[in-house]
């Protein structure tokens, strides 16, 4: 099966046949919401002895855990087949099978990322209070080897957490309302319809403009249509055809993004400049004084570019890390001079940069 021939489009068949029909390496990142194999048993009741709709589907049901296990080893064996060396897979479940999945996962080869949990901030209850409220979900993120390039749009994600590093635990509601799609009966179509929010923020760290993103068990086609709104393809496979035909109705009124909105924060790899070029291009001068911002600690300039300390001798890196007792430091950033014009204290990167805009212009 050509690639080109499916992308953007929902499939309704097995995904397991149309995985080990498509070519090897050929998509970006897979994002899979596959049963979680419940074994709900008997009918659970509100207090007010109305029944709750929970996952009692057939595509849910498996006859004991090894048949779970099998399924399993089978789809994420297709999966891997198909991703690119450097592509990424988002696997998403609860507590009834992602500690196995987990494990699969690694049996496969695949190198885990992290694991996500997504706090859903308005839970379904625990009705009969024999438990805690089951309030989250975990997502596994993973490659297919410990050396792969994967995409992670680290400052994306920093920018859309208001320039907070974006941890591993979201916080986003479950889909309700008028996102939630219905049948002709007024029904939820899809017991376990994940929200765009969940998905975007997937997307939005782990691809790019124009990635093939494929979904094994599209559902009703939330991957798809963040997909599609983002600038990314999509492929869906889905073998019930009420769920398709939900699907391809919720795509078709996606408009994507403009290109201009479509972008994202990336930061530039800046070419390495050497603090030694600082004493060459005369912007401080050998026995010149360095101090941190709060002028506790001090370190004089030596005509090889290296600098001493109270505590030690070396780059700026290691004088300023032994200075603080810290492991690591950026000494571009931490270090000051006097300026002796104005008297006022300066760091020491604005040299650097102006060095980068004299050598490789204005970056």
């Amino acid at each position: 099966m050509d690639l080109k021939d499916v992308k953007d489009t929902v499939i309704n068949a097995d995904s397991i046949d149309v995985m080990n029909s498509l070519p090897e390496n050929s998509v970006d990142v897979i994002f899979a919401d596959p049963p979680y194999n419940m074994q709900l048993g008997e009918t659970l009741l509100r207090p007010d002895n109305s029944v709750v709709n929970g996952v009692n589907e057939e595509w849910d049901s498996f006859e004991s855990l090894t048949a779970y296990d099998e399924y399993t080893q089978k789809w994420l064996a297709a999966a891997r087949r198909i991703l690119k060396e450097d592509g990424s897979i988002w696997v998403i479940g609860s507590y009834h099978n992602i500690f196995r999945v987990g494990y699969i996962l690694q049996n496969l080869g695949f190198w885990i990322l992290n694991d996500v949990v997504w706090n859903k901030t308005n839970p379904m209850p625990n009705f009969k209070g024999t438990r805690f409220t089951n309030a989250h979900e975990t997502m596994i993120w993973a490659v297919k080897n410990p050396k792969a390039k994967y995409t992670f749009n680290y400052e994306a994600m920093k920018a859309l957490n208001d320039d907070t590093q974006m941890r591993s635990i979201w916080e986003i509601p479950i889909c309700t309302g008028k996102e939630r799609l219905k049948n002709d009966n007024g029904e939820k179509l899809h017991p376990t319809q994940k929200p765009e929010a969940l998905l975007y923020r997937v997307l939005l760290a782990s691809t790019k403009v124009g990635d093939v993103v494929l979904d094994p068990f599209f559902g009703t086609g939330t991957t798809g249509a963040v997909a599609k709104k983002m600038g990314r393809h999509f492929i869906g496979i889905e073998r019930d055809a009420s769920y398709v035909e939900g699907a391809k109705k919720r795509i078709e009124h996606i408009e994507p993004m403009s290109v201009e909105a479509a972008e994202y924060t990336v930061k530039k790899k800046m070419p390495r400049i050497p603090f030694g070029s600082v004493l060459e291009y005369g912007m401080l001068q050998p026995g010149d004084m360095l101090s941190d911002a709060k002028g506790k600690h001090f370190a004089i300039i030596r005509s090889d570019g290296s600098v001493k300390g109270s505590e030690c001798e070396g780059s700026i890196h290691q004088v300023g890390a032994a200075a603080q007792n810290a492991a690591a430091c950026n000494g571009w950033e931490y270090w000051y001079f006097k300026d002796k014009n104005s008297g006022s204290m300066i760091c020491i990167d604005e040299l650097r940069k102006q060095i980068r805009n004299k050598v490789y212009g204005d970056l």
